[in-house]
């Protein structure tokens, strides 16, 4: 097919790569910036991302980072009775505070990451919801203590790029290790919150849809959402589905280190090109990680070179996801973005 051409192939061809690689760096690039930048027009982007996310292979939300708001990240790990599973992983997923829901392959435990905006938010479902629920027999809960910043985000395409490419888009604006945010947790409006659930759902809203929404002049919306990117607040996500763009394996990790060993694990797995995210917490297990590989074997080397070519682990589990219910925002289907639940307002 041509490069103008809408493909139905679920595997990326190099210009799909490059042009997710754009979003990656910044998921809000104007299409004709992405365009100058790679050497074709600005339709051709429009056009391959209106494919990309109509054959459900990418999503871009505008996410609430809760830390400087004054609360924290957890990571969740649930023992299910076996016939229940599926259906607490399909609640879980429901929730608008709570991403990251995967059955995992023991068929009977679930996982998640709650980033509940208050207190309040994360006392309801760490202490009442979860413990009252019937099918829930057992709650580890890890607070993430440090995010560990990813040398490039995954999927990792910038090598099909040039150096001056990758110098015009610049770096990635997504991470979010660790965000310096104000002095004092920050307080939203009511127009923030309207802002911030337009995004959810679409993090590439136009200026123009969000003053529609908040009642603001676009050129306030822009200066508003500058400023709460600027203080740590609001981020933007990609979500993939990774079957239809080659890769097989989704897992966890959950390892074990010496104290004086976490920090220097934990940068060395984050510069893997097969980790997505990395970060420690608190619990049995002080580093947690998720990686993406193309098949089991694919799999077996990472634990067994990458991994084990690290000093400091005193222990590792390796749990891959039998399924994925949610992402950082948007809802799976079988193997591709189902939808994405409209975000509840405090």
């Amino acid at each position: 097919m041509t490069v103008d051409g809408v493909h139905e192939s679920s595997v990326l061809d190099p210009l799909d790569r490059r042009i997710v690689h754009g979003l990656v760096t910044d998921p809000r690039i104007p299409f004709a910036k992405l365009g100058a930048v790679l050497g074709v027009s600005e339709q051709t982007v429009a056009r391959r991302y209106r494919s990309l996310r109509g054959r459900g292979i990418l999503h871009i939300s505008g996410l609430v980072n809760a830390v400087p708001l004054g609360s924290t990240r957890w990571m969740l790990r649930l023992g299910s009775t076996p016939d229940k599973a599926l259906r607490l992983a399909e609640s879980l997923a429901r929730l608008p505070d709570v991403s990251w829901v995967a059955l995992l392959a023991t068929g009977s435990e679930v996982t998640c990451v709650s980033r509940p905006r208050t207190a309040e938010q994360r006392d309801a479902l760490l202490l009442n919801v979860l413990p009252r629920a019937s099918q829930v027999t057992r709650l580890n809960a890890y607070e993430i203590i440090h995010r560990f910043p990813l040398e490039e985000e995954w999927p990792r395409f910038g090598g099909l790029l040039t150096a001056e490419q990758r110098a015009a888009l610049g770096s990635s604006t997504r991470s979010i290790a660790d965000p310096v945010g104000p002095d004092e947790p920050m307080d939203l409006s009511a127009a923030d919150e309207a802002m911030l659930a337009l995004l959810s759902r679409d993090g590439r809203a136009s200026y123009a849809r969000i003053a529609a929404e908040t009642g603001w002049s676009p050129t306030r919306a822009a200066r508003r959402m500058a400023e709460l990117v600027e203080a740590g607040v609001l981020y933007f996500d990609l979500d993939f589905a990774i079957e239809r763009m080659g890769y097989a394996v989704r897992a966890s990790l959950w390892l074990r280190t010496r104290p004086a060993d976490l920090h220097a694990v934990g940068t060395a797995v984050a510069a893997f090109p097969e980790t997505a995210f990395a970060a420690a917490t608190t619990g049995a297990t002080n580093l947690i990680a998720s990686i993406v590989c193309r098949d089991t074997a694919h799999l077996y080397r990472y634990v067994t070179e990458r991994l084990g070519s690290l000093d400091g682990i005193t222990d590792v589990e390796v749990t891959p996801s039998l399924r994925v219910f949610k992402q950082a925002q948007a809802l799976m289907g079988a193997d591709r973005i189902a939808l994405v639940p409209p975000e509840r307002r405090s």
